[in-house]
């Protein structure tokens, strides 16, 4: 079975971060190893949240691994809490045998706003660790920022394809755009750059409403356990645009329960059949080789 490192934080209340990522790449047929950054009350867009910090525990957890010889096949990264952390990441991603998938969702902000506790540098730090993988997964904010450009609520399509070109520069082989929308504004899902063959992939669904918290994670942990089960990048995230909408459509509209997250569970049994129709069950292929 392949083995995915999954490095973001553990909001206790509100569907994201590591309690989406762990259930979603199990359904999807790969071993989920969690290494937290950080545990909070709740996330971000409840108010008086509590944060506890991680950082001095990460250096610990990546000597026990390396002194076991534990090996994985994808690096995959969400919410980051700190400067710190990034480089952390780096240090794993230095460390990972060759053919490892480095895989970065670039969590930073939304709606032309950096998240709480982010500083104007922040982005900076993470422009360097999406040098270093061979995925990015941001929005349009988070594009936005790492392409050092000033937010717009809507692109064409040029220029959305010129922003992932200039993404793909900063090093990674593959720039997604989520949450994009088509050319008529009816439909969303994500645009893909591949810097290799210089070719573009879209997938769009029809657009949900309303938006709700955590859909970006439950997006991110879809792609990489499809990767790493074997799927191309198109068909990756023809899956993980798929499931999202599917997330979104069997979740109550109230309003009072956006922030807490999509009802995934409900779906896990779609992306597990899904799955099973793309590539069969679980892969069973023997591990040997070291981090």
């Amino acid at each position: 079975m392949k083995r995915i490192a999954t490095i973001q934080d553990i909001s206790c209340v509100g569907k994201c971060s590591l309690s989406v990522a762990l259930p979603i790449i199990s359904a999807l047929g790969a071993e989920a190893a969690a290494l937290p950054t950080a545990v909070l009350s709740t996330h971000t867009a409840f108010p008086d949240f509590t944060f506890r910090d991680l950082t001095p525990d990460i250096p610990g957890i990546l000597r026990h691994w390396r002194q076991e010889k534990i090996h994985f096949d994808a690096v995959y990264s969400g919410y980051l809490a700190s400067h710190e952390q990034i480089r952390l990441v780096e240090e794993l991603f230095d460390l990972a045998s060759p053919g490892v998938l480095r895989i970065v969702d670039p969590v930073m902000g939304d709606h032309g706003r950096l998240y709480t506790g982010f500083d104007r540098s922040f982005p900076e730090s993470m422009r360097e660790l999406c040098a270093s993988a061979d995925v990015i997964l941001p929005n349009l904010t988070e594009a936005c920022l790492l392409a050092g450009i000033s937010y717009r609520e809507t692109l064409s399509g040029e220029e959305s394809a010129a922003l992932l070109r200039r993404l793909a520069e900063l090093g990674p082989r593959y720039a997604v755009l989520t949450g994009a929308a088509d050319e008529d504004r009816r439909q969303i899902g994500a645009l893909c750059f591949d810097r290799s063959e210089n070719r573009f992939h879209a997938h769009y669904t029809r657009l949900l409403s309303p938006a709700f918290h955590g859909t970006g994670d439950i997006f991110a942990s879809t792609m990489a356990g499809a990767l790493v089960r074997g799927l191309p990048i198109d068909r990756a995230m023809a899956l993980a645009v798929d499931f999202t909408a599917e997330c979104i459509r069997l979740t109550p509209t109230d309003p009072a329960l956006r922030r807490y997250g999509v009802h995934f569970e409900a779906a896990l049994p779609w992306l597990i059949r899904r799955i099973g129709q793309e590539c069969g069950g679980p892969d069973d292929t023997d591990r040997t080789a070291e981090t």
